[in-house]
């Protein structure tokens, strides 16, 4: 008997059971069905059969650069089609490295890219700095005054263009104190 009080047929009952044990390897915090685009989670499973099953089913590669997949990427159990790793996201053309200043949106952070432009006229130099928004995969755990490693990669939406790929400094404790000694 389901929650309205009906009766369902037992072959339901088995597919609603093997969805469960999918949703238990893969975290379900959307309202859709979260899966990995290239796992085929309705397969049939042989009685008595013990074997590599969908739980030790993961895609991940490797983005290249000589840069780590993590191991979280490897071992995790998030869905996210927009990570380097897990996703069907390639990265190409630059590489920038920044400070995060923000992180109050759902996987993005703005970073800060602080540079030097120089002026002829009075033979010096101003400072300036661009905002550039970059998708963090669920790999990561960030805040704000972390160093980071981002590459570009195609547009994920109307304004980020960069993919995170690794932590370069975690922020310190505190902003006050005497740091060098």
């Amino acid at each position: 008997q389901n929650q309205r009080g009906n009766y369902q047929p037992i072959g339901d009952v088995v597919k609603q059971m093997s969805t469960a044990s999918v949703a238990a390897q893969v975290e379900q915090n959307q309202r859709a069905f979260q899966k990995q685009d290239c796992i085929f989670v309705g397969k049939k499973r042989v009685l008595g059969k013990k074997g590599s099953g969908i739980r030790d089913t993961r895609y991940y590669k490797a983005v290249g650069l000589g840069i780590k997949t993590p191991r979280t990427a490897i071992d995790g159990t998030y869905v996210d089609k927009k990570c380097p790793w897990t996703g069907s996201v390639n990265i190409r053309g630059k590489l920038i490295t920044g400070v995060i200043k923000t992180t109050k949106m759902k996987n993005t952070v703005i970073i800060r890219k602080d540079y030097l432009h120089y002026i002829k006229k009075y033979n010096r130099f101003e400072k300036r700095h661009k905002n550039t928004p970059v998708h963090v995969s669920p790999a990561f755990r960030v805040k704000v005054g972390d160093e980071i490693l981002a590459g570009q990669c195609r547009p994920l939406s109307k304004t980020v263009r960069f993919n995170m790929l690794k932590v370069i400094r975690a922020a310190g404790g505190s902003k006050k104190g005497f740091a060098g000694l």
